[in-house]
């Protein structure tokens, strides 16, 4: 069988962009580095795939790695049909040229019927396509279609014992709109056969096609033209204006004209820009900080949202908290006294990590977080999954302040923070000497995985270092909110 030229993903890349399919197939090293994000959604999406395999037991899989190419899997599948097989895993179909992997194949009783797995929550427009060019790859090869749905997870499902695969996924039949689609299929296939037999790379200027509905993996090569400090940086203005501006010649933010129209917070990010210039409030800080009230709790949750739910009471995605740093100030003087609980991943950790949380937290004082609605999100999580402990819980919702206030609303803003005004951005732009770069883990995702990792491995030793490095991390949060409200009352006496 000839090489495919095509396949679902392929296809979906070139109707997006002509230049990332030319790319991906003649210069695939321009490729980002895939991120640890991106691994681990590409894991997440694996186990999800393996586990709809259940709603169809008793199937056989095509393990298309197993054959050293995918033209070798095809014929497989079709002996599998012609044998009476019912259930497929990981079908492979072509035709002209054009490759698909059916996640669940299973025989209906007028032709077969197509599962596309997703580990969303929800239908989603690209999904459209997705399953267009399968259906029309199944149907041309000579397959007769009875219907074709998506499977995705319901969010609403909550674990009780083992997994029930029938409650954790929704089936969804996108037949109609898949009939709808198959004439743009038709047309498009030439037209990015077309493409790949160019002998050049095509000129396609940047657009929002590459952030839509994700960023394409060539976006390093594509914007290496485009400055740090871009148009694209100016925070709160819409996309489709930021691309205006850049098609109108505007790249950079000193080039952006002093009567362009923008909101007070982007005119403060704007000037500060050009002058290299500090903005600040004081007035608004010292109203701030006058509703600081001592002790002071300075508190960072950690955080593990897997699609599968691990535990008993609770929900695909739902953030389960499994640590917490804790810095304390009795006064403005006092010595800083530091707390901090890590679970593991074997066991739920939430009852465990509120009755030490409670422990450690007065009675008194006011509670400082960086992004009130994450925190108070995963407590009324914690209410409503251990309603035990809710007045507790409630009463250190009622006492939470927001160090992320000052910089969200512009009392205080650097051209060092870029427009943005994540503790990631602000820590480095006010204090040089205290920063996450020599940490191990040094952002929220990157210990959400480090956390997951945790329930396969083997070696204790990397166990001891993963935990030392989650540690430390949420530490530094803390440590940072510490430092960083230390600056705000001595700028407020300038």
């Amino acid at each position: 069988m000839d090489k495919h030229v095509l396949s679902k993903s392929t296809f979906l890349l070139g109707a997006r962009c002509h230049k990332a399919l030319y790319l991906n197939k003649h210069f695939p090293k321009l490729q980002n580095r895939m991120t640890d994000e991106k691994k681990h959604k590409f894991e997440t999406g694996k186990k999800v795939g393996i586990l709809a395999h259940q709603l169809f037991p008793g199937g056989e899989l095509v393990n298309v790695w197993s054959f050293g190419n995918f033209q070798k899997a095809v014929p497989y599948t079709h002996k599998l049909i012609t044998e009476g097989v019912n259930t497929i895993y990981e079908a492979a179909i072509q035709f002209d040229k054009i490759l698909v992997l059916v996640d669940i194949l299973v025989k209906g009783n007028s032709g077969w019927k197509i599962y596309e797995v997703k580990s969303s929550t929800s239908m989603k427009p690209q999904y459209e396509h997705d399953t267009a060019i399968q259906y029309y790859v199944a149907t041309k090869s000579g397959l007769e279609v009875e219907d074709i749905s998506l499977v995705y997870i319901n969010n609403q499902y909550v674990r009780v014992g083992d997994v029930d695969v029938k409650k954790l996924f929704t089936i969804e039949s996108v037949l109609e709109p898949v009939l709808e689609a198959q004439d743009y299929i038709e047309e498009t296939i030439p037209d990015l056969k077309q493409v790949l037999q160019l002998p050049e790379i095509p000129t396609i200027d940047i657009g929002e096609y590459c952030c839509d509905p994700y960023e394409c993996d060539f976006t390093g090569y594509c914007w290496r033209h485009v400055p740090e400090d871009s148009v694209f940086k100016l925070t709160g203005l819409i996309k489709p204006k930021k691309f205006n501006l850049y098609r109108s010649g505007v790249l950079s933010l000193d080039q952006i004209p002093d009567e362009y129209p923008l909101n007070d917070d982007q005119r403060i990010q704007l000037e500060c820009f050009k002058s290299q210039s500090v903005y600040i409030d004081r007035e608004s800080i010292q109203a701030f900080l006058q509703d600081i009230h001592y002790p002071l709790y300075f508190l960072d949750f950690e955080t593990y949202a897997p699609a599968i739910p691990l535990y008993n009471n609770s929900r695909p995605y739902q953030h389960i908290p499994f640590q917490y740093s804790l810095h304390v100030k009795e006064s403005e003087q006092a010595k800083l006294k530091h707390y901090e609980f890590l679970g593991t991943p074997q066991e739920d950790p939430r009852r465990e990590l509120i009755e030490r949380l409670l422990g450690n937290i007065g009675g008194e004082g006011d509670i400082i977080v960086y992004n009130e609605g994450f925190e108070t999100r995963i407590l009324k999580e914690l209410i409503r999954d251990f309603p035990e402990y809710k007045d507790q819980l409630n009463g250190i919702i009622e006492r939470i302040k927001d160090l992320m206030v000052p910089f969200q609303k512009r009392y205080y803003y650097t051209p060092e923070m870029q427009g943005s005004y994540s503790i990631k951005a602000v820590l480095p732009a006010l204090i040089q000497d205290l920063d996450y770069s020599d940490l191990a883990i040094a952002e929220g995702s990157l210990a959400m995985y480090a956390f997951e990792q945790l329930l396969d491995e083997p070696d204790k030793n990397r166990i001891n270092e993963t935990k030392r490095n989650l540690l430390e991390y949420c530490k530094m949060d803390t440590l940072a909110m510490v430092q960083i409200l230390e600056v705000l009352i001595s700028m407020s006496t300038k």
